[in-house]
């Protein structure tokens, strides 16, 4: 059996495009032959554009932008790094193929190709739908989130290990939280010399983090049911105890 559990409930490739574009902090830019990181100087407007401020003596921009308009002429490449230290911390990334347009004193980017990688693999994100989706509402806190719950609550990410199948924990030396979004949490499973991912699916989307905080008691309640024994389970159940 594999490390993981099925993803079900989880984000569309397109919405989880979005999520990495808006809390990615920097932005590598390949033009020309030539490649450029631009840290903290990107930002994403509502329909998914990258508008990128640069310096005026950046060769490599000038000359994605003297390329011929309409063809591809630049890769944009951003990096989903999990926030708490866990092996292999990149989790995803995405990349834009597209041209550069001058807007004031920002480049705007127009993709005509969006992939993102995952583990599970590549896929190439439908442009009507990567413009139409809209970040996942707990993206922006989700690092603050993670870290609070790895350095605050080790406990109750060691009981949360209770609804994972017990070959999933086989060899495990440390168990960490991963990644959070509305749909649910993945807990990485890390052992001497591999590690696997964990989905633990909430009963509903969260849309916010009041919502996220009640979808986590739920699964920590069902974590703790799960560690009663089975006679006490029934014991419940049928109103005894």
């Amino acid at each position: 059996m594999g490390d993981s559990q099925s993803w079900t409930a989880a984000p569309a490739a397109a919405e989880r495009a979005r999520s990495l574009l808006a809390t990615a902090w920097s932005c590598a830019v390949t033009a020309d032959g030539g490649r450029e990181e631009f840290v903290g100087a990107h930002s994403v407007d509502d329909d998914g554009r990258v508008l990128l401020s640069v310096p005026e003596d950046s060769a490599l921009l000038a000359a994605a932008i003297c390329a011929p308009r309409g063809e591809p002429s630049a890769v944009l490449e951003f990096a989903d790094v999990a926030p708490v230290p866990v092996r292999s911390r990149i989790r995803a990334r995405l990349w834009l193929a597209g041209w550069f347009v001058p807007e004031g004193d920002l480049l705007a980017f127009h993709a005509t190709r969006v992939v993102l990688r995952q583990p599970t693999g590549a896929v190439v994100v439908d442009l009507d739908e990567f413009a139409a989706a809209a970040p996942d509402p707990l993206a922006t806190a989700e690092s603050r989130l993670l870290t609070h719950l790895a350095d605050c609550h080790g406990d109750a990410v060691e009981r949360l290990t209770r609804l994972v199948e017990p070959e999933s924990l086989h060899g495990a030396v440390k168990v960490q939280p991963l990644a959070v979004d509305r749909h649910g949490l993945t807990l990485r499973i890390e052992r001497t010399r591999a590690h696997g991912d964990v989905r633990l699916a909430f009963h509903r989307p969260a849309d916010d983090v009041a919502q996220l905080t009640e979808r986590m008691h739920i699964l920590l309640s069902q974590a703790s049911a799960a560690s009663c024994p089975r006679a006490l389970q029934r014991q419940r159940t049928d109103g005894d105890g």
